[in-house]
């Protein structure tokens, strides 16, 4: 195979990747919105080939509102639910696990695609593989998540399993994204310098941080218990937050939660002015300075939707708005960084 028609391929599968990725975004999104709206639990069953159809007649809706009505957080949350509101809960949670069916046939379809026509070479055969592997692992940890409220006592999934799996989307979110780069010869003109990649490894790193307390905030509603801002509850440092153990405060105290997700966030958007200043000096390297410009923005941004959030809080249809706007600013400054750290490189690779 000649270089051209090994770029032409490589592009055919880099769009595809691409596709894919666009996909997992909305997914994330769609998981954001069933938290928001509480329909995580609506399906009790996970049914991965019958379960693709939703009820299709009055009998069948009857069933599966019934096996609603058996959870705790229908006893206790949802008591006074209809049928038609519960239709309404079950749409969100079936069109998340739809659209998760939809991505594996894409990726599937378009695996055996390229691979009939030839347009595979041996170096993506592990990322493949990694990729799928990934996915499995992702479509698990929702299950696992699911079950996590489907207890006793329990009226919404763990925080914890929440978390595990939004970060487990974000991690397949990104390493599509990579792999899709890699393929992609725009992309391969690189930036060198070791400063600039080591700026990024803290940011990413400090980001991480922020999106595993951003998951705690959700899955615990903390949002609640402190719905005001600058302050929270008119304290800087609530007194509420260091009443359990330092395990139990890092974990399950909301206001605790609150505090560190506020400070990451100040120190994330402080560290990344400073990156975005210090880093005009590569004013020759486009898709890196415009990448860097989009990523304050989206900083800029996603504090004010922060903001938006805690004071909209106990307003259910402008906190719904608010934080998905956020989840998905989330989710760009994941695809920027990504791109980033793919461009930036330490030093340059010595041939022998």
């Amino acid at each position: 195979m000649n270089e051209i028609d090994l770029q032409k391929n490589n592009r055919q599968v880099a769009k595809w990747l691409l596709a894919g990725v666009f996909m997992l975004v909305i997914q994330v999104l769609l998981g954001g919105i069933t938290r928001l709206t509480e329909s995580g639990l609506s399906i009790t069953e996970w049914k991965p080939i019958t379960g693709a159809l939703p009820p299709l007649n009055d009998i069948t809706w009857q069933q599966e509102f019934d096996k609603y009505r058996n959870t705790d957080q229908f006893k206790y949350v949802h008591q006074y639910f209809s049928l038609r509101e519960f239709k309404f809960i079950f749409f969100w949670e079936w069109f998340h696990r739809f659209w998760a069916r939809m991505m594996g046939m894409v990726f599937l379809i378009g695996f055996i695609y390229f691979l009939v026509k030839k347009k595979l070479n041996t170096s993506m055969v592990l990322p493949m593989v990694v990729l799928f592997f990934l996915g499995g692992i992702q479509g698990a940890i929702g299950w696992i998540m699911v079950k996590s409220g489907l207890v006793p006592e329990k009226y919404f999934v763990g925080h914890i399993e929440l978390t595990t799996h939004f970060i487990a989307a974000l991690i397949l979110l990104s390493y599509t994204l990579w792999f899709s780069l890699s393929l992609q010869p725009s992309f391969q003109l690189k930036l060198y310098d070791k400063k600039t990649s080591r700026f990024l490894q803290a940011i990413l790193l400090l980001f991480f941080l922020q999106l595993i307390f951003g998951g705690f905030m959700a899955g615990l509603k903390a949002a609640t218990s402190a719905p005001t801002w600058p302050l929270i509850n008119g304290h800087f440092f609530p007194s509420g937050a260091y009443e359990f153990s330092l395990q139990e405060n890092l974990i399950n105290n909301k206001l605790m939660i609150q505090f560190i997700h506020r400070c990451i966030g100040y120190s994330l958007f402080l560290l990344s002015l400073f990156f975005f200043i210090s880093n005009q000096k590569f004013s020759g390297h486009l898709i890196f300075k415009k990448i860097n410009i989009i990523f304050i923005s989206l900083i800029s941004l996603q504090i004010l939707l922060g903001i938006g959030s805690l004071l909209n809080a106990t307003n259910p249809h402008a906190f719904i708005y608010f934080g998905v706007l956020h989840q998905f600013t989330a989710m760009m400054l994941v695809i920027c960084l990504v791109t980033m750290l793919f461009i930036v490189k330490t030093t340059k690779a010595v041939i022998a």
